[in-house]
């Protein structure tokens, strides 16, 4: 059989370990320099905003709420079809998710859902730019501004996309990158939070250490959440290839769309750049065994996501959305990383066409 295609594969050359040797030789392995250059390196990809680094993409949207002064009595309007960090993070601050649908082709947050859901306790609105595709930031902040109402981007998966070439990361009041190993990006673990105003960046430096910018002037209760310059120096290396990585992450999507032609491959709104975390089909008939038969002839593939958030037992809510209902059963994401070749690419789509026709 000829070999298998993994779903992801993360690139790690040379330059990673020579950066990972350099800070190693220097012993200042906690948060240190090469945390702040990071930082610096981010802000270029969000005009500029302030950037705070710290060990995970849950991390960054947890302290991304409570620093926006979410907590206690608040609700955050969130999808449901999502990874369940999304809502974990809200309800971690103690606020409360308040699950909505998603649009049916783009698979992110309804902004006719999100309108529908807003209460007197409504305090934020939390999308997430699933698969590397933008949520519909342009309604969203709309309605944020309608009705008085914080935004956070959850682009765990969606570094360098854009809507009319303006940066996710950069439409709300906040927003969460994460640099686990599969993305788009990785420093190993780590995530990255980006503010529009300083005073809220202050205080997630503050609360990732301890509560403290100074050591043993502590200003408030906080966490140990830092990144080490050893991961930091990772992303530091990744960051510089990003744009070629996604820029053939899109041309693999490009090429998969134009060959796949027995099922529905993914919908780009017009000005919408799509960064293609993951290149995700709908399969509306016997889901489970079309992904095991791709399995049976060494395509990797994966479920993202098998249940809707508000059904997992940590949540356990009685309510009925549809499109993500929907999505839940017929997703199925495909290959599409930077180190895939064109016959790679072609074995894909004729394999998906192939049991697409006999299933």
């Amino acid at each position: 059989m000829a070999k298998s295609i993994p779903l992801a594969k993360p690139i790690i050359t040379r330059a990673e370990r020579r950066a990972v040797d350099r800070v190693l030789r220097s012993e200042n392995l906690a948060q240190g320099p090469e945390v702040a250059a990071f930082e610096k390196d981010f802000s270029n990809l969000v005009e500029g905003r302030e950037c705070v680094a710290v060990n995970s993409g849950t991390s960054a949207l947890h302290v991304a709420l409570l620093a926006l002064g979410i907590g206690p009595g608040d609700e955050v309007i969130v999808p449901s079809f999502t990874f369940a960090a999304t809502a974990n993070s809200v309800a971690l601050a103690g606020a409360t998710p308040v699950f909505v649908d998603i649009d049916r082709e783009t698979f992110n947050i309804d902004p006719k859902e999100i309108e529908r859901a807003i209460t007197s306790r409504t305090k934020a609105i939390q999308v997430v730019h699933l698969y590397g595709l933008p949520a519909n930031m342009i309604q969203v902040m709309r309605l944020a501004a309608q009705h008085k109402l914080r935004v956070i981007e959850d682009a765990a998966q969606a570094h360098l996309a854009s809507i009319n070439g303006k940066p996710v990361g950069t439409f709300g009041d906040a927003a969460a990158f994460s640099f686990y190993p599969t993305k788009n990006m990785t420093s190993g673990e780590g995530g990255m939070i980006v503010f529009a105003e300083a005073e809220n960046a202050r205080i997630a430096k503050l609360l990732r250490n301890q509560g403290m910018e100074k050591r043993y002037q502590n200003e408030v209760v906080g966490f140990n959440l830092r990144m080490t310059d050893i991961h930091a120096a990772i992303g530091r290396q990744q960051l510089r290839r990003l744009s070629t990585w996604t820029a053939k992450r899109q041309e693999n999507a490009a090429l998969l769309s134009s060959m796949i032609t027995e099922v529905t491959t993914p919908h780009i709104p017009a000005g919408f750049s799509h960064v293609f975390h993951q290149y995700t089909i709908r399969v509306p008939r016997n889901r489970d065994a079309f992904s095991a038969r791709l399995n049976e002839v060494g395509i990797g593939n994966g479920v993202y996501y098998p249940t809707q958030v508000h059904k997992l037992p940590s949540f356990s809510r009685e309510i009925n959305l549809p499109h993500t209902q929907t999505a839940t059963e017929e997703v199925i994401s495909l290959p599409v990383h930077p180190s895939l070749s064109k016959g790679d690419l072609t074995r894909i789509a004729d394999e998906v066409n192939k049991i697409a026709r006999s299933i």
